[in-house]
């Protein structure tokens, strides 16, 4: 069964999940889009990935969240607890599934979020990073990338006319020229924060999941290419390792010779045996195994 429901609204922006039910009691995948928070949809959540997880006995719940820069990064992350607090008051309540059997099943800036919410009060029972990052404040991310920097250099004029008044929460792919242009520019931080780097240095670091690490943190496991061209396959490295080393249940799998957005190939040999990874994992996490 699937159903859009709106899971909040901010004045004349309307924040919507499709709730995906396989089965009562069983539990809840929020999934949480890529995009590098300035573009994309909870519709990424491609059918057959919903498929899948459908059969290995979970729902789904993918969500929208506001975009930056017109929203800046302290409001998309109350979006995010806001729907995870909807969905264990509402969605849980109504499908007899216990309000702690909750994932974060996040993608690119999706898994940033996803990390960062580990670090929360809030935190779910587990998490799966899709390529993802831990570090907003390093160089791969703070300098401009080599590798955009060898596409043709974006207009500022054209590109900020990419960027609206009003507030959104499913961005087209002509908002990546934007994201283009930060991160050829090293701004991408600045842009979708709002706060900057010198000034600002303790509330970043609040924003920054790598620095705010304990034993509390909930099971991960990481997936990431090791010939990603846009999210450093190191970022994975240095979370899983950090995690490791605090003693939480962390595991980092490598797709190898794989760029981002990997999963998009799901039907890759490498890509389904590591889909059947993250089954065993949540098996794992949620004490599902041989039931």
């Amino acid at each position: 069964m699937r159903t859009t429901l709106t899971y909040k609204q901010v004045k004349d922006c309307t924040l919507s999940a499709d709730v995906i039910i396989h089965e009562r009691k069983s539990p809840v995948l929020i999934y949480l889009h890529s995009g590098g928070l300035i573009f994309g949809t909870r519709k990424w959540l491609s059918e057959d990935q919903i498929d899948f997880y459908a059969n290995a006995g979970y729902n789904l719940v993918a969500i929208d969240y506001r975009l930056a820069p017109e929203t800046k990064l302290t409001e998309i992350i109350e979006d995010i607890r806001d729907a995870i607090n909807w969905v264990r008051t509402s969605i849980c309540p109504s499908y007899g599934i216990n309000s702690d059997r909750i994932a974060l099943l996040g993608c690119s800036a999706g898994a940033y979020l996803s990390l960062l919410i580990g670090t929360m009060d809030i935190r779910p029972q587990a998490i799966v990073s899709f390529y993802g990052y831990g570090d907003i404040l390093g160089d791969w991310i703070a300098k401009p990338s080599p590798y955009y920097c060898q596409r043709p250099k974006v207009n500022p004029t054209l590109v900020r006319e990419l960027v609206g008044k009003s507030e959104l929460t499913e961005g087209d792919w002509s908002r990546f020229e934007y994201y283009l242009y930060c991160r050829q520019n090293g701004i991408w931080l600045e842009e979708v924060t709002g706060l900057d780097r010198d000034r600002d240095e303790w509330l970043l670091n609040s924003l920054n999941p790598i620095h705010l690490l304990t034993n509390q943190f909930p099971p991960t496991l990481f997936l990431h290419g090791d010939q990603d061209t846009d999210v450093p396959y190191e970022q994975s490295v240095a979370m899983n390792q950090a995690l490791q080393k605090l003693g939480v249940d962390s595991e980092l799998i490598t797709i190898e010779g794989a760029d981002h957005v990997f999963d998009q190939h799901f039907n890759d040999p490498a890509v389904r045996e590591a889909f059947e990874q993250i089954r065993l994992f949540l098996d794992r996490v949620f004490n599902k195994v041989g039931t």
